[in-house]
């Protein structure tokens, strides 16, 4: 039991006779890279064992441990906002760190009322703190001062703040830099633009180009960018539909791991691509998958599918979420969260989308679709919003939470992908899975950090499947 909520915006303590001994509370919270940032903005330890690129690129693996101040202000929040509530104030806290803690894990800690010792009002509380997988990684006893008598608090909300960067993205491109770099066919690169993209992720060591295209429009791109092409190979083509088949070709010769879209058109790309004799089609259906980092979330927030399939079925649904969480599961997305998004957070007959949702997450409870934890179907606002979640009485694991949006079809993915993009600000990387090699689809308005961070989507997502041939 919690402190009494007596009205949406107040919040109301217990006293020290109103707490029993075994009486808990508990708090779910995300360990971002912003957090971290901000931790080290308040107290401005800016010791590279915190953030330095070392403690960066050795978290997805190894994990690292956090820093005390941020564990202690978590400890602070579930006493002040839960129990005891308003007015509690913390007399001696220590924290015993178990084992590494993995930023972009989800933290659940346990408040359990240990001992009361009536001559001094204080109450001393246990805590552990459990990783997604539920082993623990933190625990320790916290001493309070509780009151005698009920205090309200007006409910504040949590301020705004943007640091400056993409730490999604910078992570993701930190977690490749371990990897080899992926020979990739870049197909018809005669922009500046395009080929640009191409040499920025090679001397990132994300990719080993190989140009596919007419030599002397790809060699003119280069002149104007002042690059000097001669450490990569050029495969001459007449245009681009036969810089297409030529990519696809040395895909299936298994000559190149993955493709890289150049200055042509998608649909032109694709037809390529998805030819039933010379394409590079699996048993799954393929599909696109946006990773967005969205200055207002604290999560890399992936969707699909924004870009191919226009009225997917729900049987082409249950390919395109399958894909989704193979690669979310290939970005370190430990049990990654999937909102099936539509207009209404119930199923009604007359929405499709909601009946299809339903029939999804009846999938996933039957093992049909593997890897992750899927609800729906929730409204856009109860994908992203806890407190909106909470508003309407949805309890779920993935409301608000969501690392995963399964959009009803190709435009309302396309329409919340752009405005993530134009009015949140967000920067996203996308690649196309479920074919035999990752392809790497970018936009000319797309920036170097934006293209860089598809390449390292596709050698993240390569690696995997690697893997799983061995």
């Amino acid at each position: 039991m919690v402190a009494g909520v007596s009205d949406m915006n107040c919040t109301e303590n217990k006293t020290f006779d109103e707490i029993s001994i075994g009486e808990t509370a508990t708090l779910m919270r995300r360990i971002t890279l912003q957090d971290l940032k901000l931790v080290a903005a308040i107290t401005g330890d800016l010791d590279p064992n915190v953030l330095g690129d070392d403690f960066i690129r050795n978290i997805p693996t190894d994990g690292a441990m956090v820093p005390s101040l941020w564990s202690s202000s978590i400890i602070s929040s579930i006493l002040e906002n839960q129990l005891p509530g308003p007015g509690t104030r913390i007399l001696d806290l220590s924290i015993h760190f178990i084992s590494p803690v993995i930023l972009g894990q989800e933290l659940t800690l346990t408040l359990t009322a240990k001992e009361k010792n009536p001559a001094s009002n204080q109450v001393t509380f246990g805590f552990l703190g459990n990783d997604c997988n539920g082993e623990p990684v933190l625990q320790g006893e916290v001493v309070t001062l509780v009151l005698n008598h009920k205090i309200r608090h007006e409910v504040i909300e949590t301020p705004e703040i943007n640091l400056k960067g993409r730490p999604h993205l910078r992570l993701l491109l930190e977690m490749v830099s371990r990897l080899k770099p992926l020979r990739t066919a870049v197909v018809h690169p005669t922009q500046k633009e395009s080929l640009g993209g191409a040499i920025d992720a090679a001397k990132a060591n994300l990719i080993e180009p190989v140009l596919i295209g007419p030599e002397e429009k790809i060699r003119k791109a280069a002149e104007a960018l002042g690059v000097d092409l001669s450490p990569w190979s050029i495969v001459p083509t007449e245009h681009s539909h036969a810089a297409a088949l030529k990519a696809v070709e040395l895909a299936r010769a298994g000559k190149v791991d993955a493709l890289m879209k150049g200055s042509l058109h998608t649909d032109e790309l694709m037809h390529a691509v998805l030819d039933k004799t010379t394409g590079l089609r699996t048993e799954r259906r393929m599909s696109h998958v946006f990773a967005f980092d969205v200055p207002t979330y604290p999560r890399a927030l992936l969707i699909t599918d924004a870009a191919i399939n226009i009225y997917p079925t729900l049987e082409d649904k249950k390919d395109i979420l399958q894909n989704a969480l193979d690669l979310a599961l290939a970005l370190h997305i430990r049990k990654p969260k999937v909102a099936i998004l539509s207009a209404v957070e119930t199923v009604n007959p007359k929405i499709q989308s909601t009946v299809e949702a339903a029939a999804l997450c009846k999938m996933a409870d039957r093992g049909q679709i593997t890897g992750g934890l899927i609800d729906g179907p929730l409204a856009f606002d109860n994908a992203v919003s806890e407190a909106a979640a909470k508003t309407k009485g949805i309890v779920s694991p993935v409301a608000g939470r969501a690392d995963i949006l399964l959009v009803p079809d190709v435009e309302s993915g396309n329409m919340l992908a752009k405005q993530l993009e134009y009015l949140a600000g967000a920067e996203g990387a996308g690649v196309v899975v479920g074919a035999r090699v990752p392809i790497i689809l970018t936009s000319r308005s797309d920036d170097a950090i934006s293209r860089m961070a598809s390449c390292g989507i596709a050698v993240l997502q390569s690696h995997k499947m690697q893997l799983r041939k061995t």
